[in-house]
C-alpha cells in the first residue's frame, strides 16, 4: 500500500536541499538517508534520500543525485510517496493511517448514523473527515478529539459529539458579539 509521507517544498540554498512538508507522524521512518521514495508526478521519481537535518524547525532533504539548486527547485510541490506493509499499524494506539478510516461509518454517540468518510484532508492545523452523507451531500468533520470522540476498527465506526452547526446551519450558534449595542 502507498502512504503519502511528504510533499516537496522550495529549495534551500545551493547544494541541492529542499525543505519538506512533513504528511506522516514517523518522518523518522519514512523519510530517513537511504528510504526510497516514489513520487508524484511518477516521472520525478523514485527518490532515494541522501541525507536530512532540521534547520529552524523544519525538514531538509538532499536526494541522490539532486546536487544544486536548480535541480532541488524542480522537484517542487512533488509528492514523496512510501509503500507501506497493509497490515503495518502506528506505533501510537490513537493514530490511524487513512486507509483505516476511509470508509468507516460516522455516527452520533446514540447510534444516528450521519455518513460515511470518503476523503481525508490533511489541512497544517488539524484533519478533516470528508463525510458523504445518505442523502448525497458532504459533511466536514474536524478529526479532533473533542468531536471524534471514537474510532472502533472492528465495528468499523467513527463516534462524534458535534458542536451546534456542525451537522446543520439551523443549529448554528453566533459567538461575535460585534452586532451587540
Amino acid at each position: 500500500m502507498q502512504l503519502v509521507v511528504a510533499r516537496i517544498g522550495r529549495a534551500h540554498g545551493i547544494k541541492g536541499e529542499v525543505t519538506v512538508e512533513v504528511r506522516t507522524d514517523e518522518p523518522e521512518l519514512r523519510l530517513g538517508p537511504g528510504a526510497v521514495l516514489a513520487t508524484d508526478p511518477a516521472g520525478a521519481g523514485p527518490l532515494t534520500i541522501e541525507s536530512g537535518r532540521v534547520h529552524s524547525g523544519r525538514l531538509l532533504l538532499r536526494f541522490e543525485g539532486v546536487k544544486d539548486r536548480n535541480a532541488a527547485e524542480a522537484l517542487r510541490n512533488t509528492l514523496l510517496i512510501a509503500e507501506v506493509d497493509p497490515e503495518e499499524l502506528p506505533e501510537e494506539p490513537d493514530e490511524y493511517y487513512d486507509h483505516q478510516l476511509m470508509d468507516l461509518d460516522v455516527v452520533l454517540a446514540d447510534g444516528t448514523e450521519i455518513g460515511r468518510i470518503t476523503e481525508i484532508s490533511h489541512l497544517p492545523s488539524q484533519d478533516l473527515f470528508i463525510v458523504e452523507r445518505p442523502d448525497g451531500s458532504e459533511v466536514m468533520i474536524p478529526f479532533v478529539e473533542q468531536i471524534v470522540t471514537e474510532i472502533d476498527l472492528e465495528e468499523q465506526r467513527a463516534v462524534i459529539t458535534p458542536p451546534p452547526g456542525l451537522l446543520d446551519d439551523a443549529e448554528a450558534e453566533i459567538a461575535s458579539s460585534r452586532d451587540e449595542s
